[in-house]
């Protein structure tokens, strides 16, 4: 059903007879949907009026170079690093993970925080470091972790972030013309619809909660466009999946672990209530904390490298002189190159160039 080719057109025909004669662009901040819109190529169904642009949805695109550069600092100081695959290649400062590793030091793949816990359990005289990164979707395995006494050889270098916040923060860029959000339906999963209700209800903003799949995109899109007609609200088109209140659990987790505090995002800059730190009564798991770690001035954005412009949906990949050229998933020079679910990776797997 949610890749009905008959109902995807359907649904396009109802897109073309709302489409304003206007240029209109529809910001998504996720990179399952981005996968969705240009695996499957809805912008070519879509008019030519109507733009889909990706926002800063990566969650690995988004970590700063300072974050990566203190777990390398931790792996070349004997402590072992576990995160997941995707971080391995991004860039820090003057390397990556995976430079470290081919350097001597410990880096471990994991694929939940609960292997990273029974790996340290495993080995107790050795000290490990978990590094957590992701939004509010990861956030609360975390929590649930910490809050069931990990072993004591077990610290958190958190570099978690909140979506709501970066969303605010690209409709005061000036130069940036966003018409409707395309909300992440994962992240509204955990922190419910209603948090994405400050859009409609202060910025006026047509906002729709969407789920990832071509005909979840393509309503969000045409809900989008009834909103610019009738007014603005916050829709849910996700509502197999997503509440409005979202799980109340998973939020009481994450507010007994974590405190909100302002957050550096690549690319970005520094963003008022973006990031989550571990509260005072869990200093004993905080990395940072625990380690006296000593990286000297972090570099986000690599000369030539234009990931800080696509991570705000200023421009698209091909717009970087570096896309495909210097930059490519095999050698990646940018943070959105590494990453599945950054623009730049998706855009040299799936768009039509």
């Amino acid at each position: 059903m949610f890749r009905d080719p008959a109902l995807a057109q359907s649904i396009v025909r109802k897109i073309e007879n709302l489409t304003p004669q206007d240029h209109v662009r529809f910001c998504h901040v996720c990179g399952t949907h981005e996968f969705t819109v240009t695996r499957f190529g809805l912008r070519a169904l879509l008019p030519p009026s109507i733009e889909v642009i990706a926002g800063p949805g990566c969650p690995v695109c988004i970590v700063p170079a300072e974050e990566i550069d203190e777990a390398i600092w931790l792996a070349q100081h004997g402590v072992t690093v576990m995160t997941f695959g995707d971080m391995l290649r991004v860039p820090g400062t003057k390397m990556s993970l995976s430079d470290a590793k081919a350097t001597g030091g410990d880096v471990r793949v994991v694929y939940s925080v609960t292997e990273a816990v029974k790996m340290a359990r495993r080995e107790p005289d050795r000290n490990f470091v978990f590094f957590a990164i992701g939004f509010e979707t990861t956030t609360p395995t975390n929590a649930a972790e910490i809050l069931r006494n990990p072993p004591k050889n077990l610290s958190f270098l958190v570099s978690h972030r909140l979506i709501p916040p970066a969303m605010e923060l690209l409709l005061g860029i000036g130069d940036i013309r966003i018409d409707g959000f395309i909300c992440p339906g994962h992240v509204a999963t955990i922190i419910g619809a209603d948090a994405f209700s400050i859009f409609p209800e202060t910025y006026n903003m047509p906002t729709v909660v969407a789920g990832f799949e071509p005909i979840d995109v393509l309503m969000a899109i045409l809900m989008l466009l009834k909103q610019l007609k009738d007014g603005a609200r916050l829709d849910n088109e996700y509502a197999r999946s997503v509440t409005k209140e979202g799980n109340v659990k998973a939020q009481r987790l994450i507010k007994e672990v974590f405190d909100v505090a302002e957050g550096r995002w690549r690319g970005i800059g520094r963003i008022p209530s973006s990031a989550y730190k571990l509260k005072d009564a869990f200093y004993e798991h905080d990395a940072r904390l625990r380690y006296d770690i000593e990286t000297g001035p972090a570099r986000d954005i690599a000369p030539g490298c234009s990931c800080h412009l696509v991570v705000i949906g200023k421009i698209s990949p091909p717009s970087c002189p570096m896309f495909l050229k210097a930059c490519k998933p095999e050698h990646p020079l940018g943070p959105c190159m590494v990453s599945h679910e950054g623009t730049c990776n998706i855009w040299s797997r799936h768009a039509q160039l």
